[in-house]
C-alpha cells in the first residue's frame, strides 16, 4: 500500500468515527447547553468565565458524542433497514461493534473527566445521567417497546440547558427547568413530523413509532396539540423575568409559525409538508434560543 493510499484510508476511518457522533445533532445539543451557560451569568462573562464555558462545552460535546456512537452501535441492525440511517458506518459494517463501543467509552471517559476536573461534579453526574437516559433507557428500553418512546425519552434530549446552567452555577435553578420544559415539549412534534414521512422506514424496522401504531391522523393531532402547549411554554421565560419583549416577540412569531404548520399538516397531509414541518421545527428551536441569547445581552445583562 502506498503512502497516499494509507493516508486516504486513515482519513476515511476518521470520517467514519466522526459520523458515529451525529455531528449536527450534537452541535444543537452543545448550542442549547451554551445558552444555559450564558443565561446563568449576569452581564457579560469575564475571560475566565468564557474559558470555563468553552471547557464545559467540550466535556458535554464528548459525552453527547459518546451517547450518539453508542446509539449507532445498539441500533446498527435497525439502521441498516432504514434509508435515512443505512449509510452509518456501523449499519454498513465499516466499523465493528468492538470499535464503536471502545470509541464511545473513550469519548465518555474523557468528557466526564473534563467535567469533573475543570467544571464541577454536579455537571458531570447530570451529563452521565443524560448519557444513560438516552443511550440505555431510551435506545435500549423505550424505543422498541412503546410508541410514547420519544415523549418519555425526550427528557434526555431536553437536558442540555440544565447541564449548561449547572456548569456555571453548581446548581439547577428554575430558569434551567423552564428551558428544559421548552425542549421537552418541542421534541415530540419535531420527531413525529419526521416519522410521518419516514413511516415506511419505521414500519420496516419494527420500531413502534406513533404513525406506525396509531396512524397518520392521530399522530398529526398529537403534533398539533403539542405545538399549542409548546407555544404556552415558550412564553415562560418572559413571564418569569428571564427575558424582555424582544424574546417575547420571537417566541410568539415562532410558536405561531409552528402551530400554523401543525394545523396545515392536520388538515391536508403530504410528505412534503411533513418534511417542511420537521425542518421548521429545527429552525424554531434554534431561533428561539438565539433570541434568548440576543435578548439577554441587549436588554437583561
Amino acid at each position: 500500500m502506498s503512502q497516499s493510499e494509507a493516508l486516504l484510508n486513515n482519513t476515511s476511518r476518521i470520517s467514519q468515527f466522526y459520523a458515529l457522533t451525529k455531528p449536527r445533532v450534537v452541535q444543537l445539543i452543545v448550542f442549547c447547553a451554551l445558552i444555559g451557560m450564558v443565561l446563568a451569568v449576569p452581564g457579560w462573562p469575564t475571560a475566565n468565565q468564557w474559558i470555563h464555558m468553552g471547557v464545559a462545552c467540550v466535556g458535554i460535546w464528548l459525552v453527547a458524542a459518546a451517547a450518539a456512537a453508542f446509539n449507532c452501535l445498539v441500533e446498527r441492525h435497525i439502521d441498516a433497514k432504514m434509508k435515512r440511517t443505512s449509510w452509518r458506518p456501523t449499519a454498513r459494517g465499516e466499523l465493528s461493534s468492538q470499535q464503536a463501543l471502545a470509541f464511545s467509552a473513550i469519548l465518555c471517559m474523557i468528557g466526564a473527566t473534563i467535567l469533573l476536573v475543570w467544571t464541577n461534579a454536579l455537571t458531570m453526574w447530570l451529563t452521565l445521567a443524560t448519557f444513560v437516559g438516552y443511550a440505555v433507557i431510551y435506545t435500549v428500553v423505550l424505543k422498541p417497546a412503546t410508541p410514547q418512546n420519544i415523549v418519555i425519552g425526550g427528557a434526555s434530549g431536553a437536558m442540555p440547558p440544565v447541564l449548561g446552567w449547572a456548569a456555571m452555577t453548581g446548581n439547577v435553578g428554575p430558569e434551567a427547568l423552564i428551558l428544559f420544559l421548552i425542549i421537552f415539549l418541542w421534541t415530540p412534534p419535531h420527531f413525529w413530523a419526521l416519522a410521518l414521512y419516514r413511516v415506511e422506514d419505521y414500519r420496516q424496522s419494527g420500531l413502534p413509532m406513533l404513525p406506525v401504531t396509531h396512524g397518520s391522523e392521530y399522530t398529526r393531532l398529537q403534533i398539533l396539540l403539542y405545538t399549542v402547549v409548546l407555544f404556552a411554554a415558550g412564553l415562560l421565560p418572559f413571564m418569569y423575568g428571564m427575558s424582555s419583549w424582544l424574546y417575547l416577540f420571537a417566541a410568539v412569531v415562532l410558536g405561531a409559525g409552528f402551530i400554523a404548520y401543525a394545523v396545515a399538516l392536520y388538515r391536508n397531509y403530504s410528505d412534503e409538508l411533513s418534511r417542511r414541518t420537521f425542518r421548521f421545527s429545527l429552525l424554531h428551536l434554534s431561533l428561539l434560543f438565539l433570541a434568548l441569547l440576543v435578548d439577554h445581552y441587549l436588554f437583561m445583562a
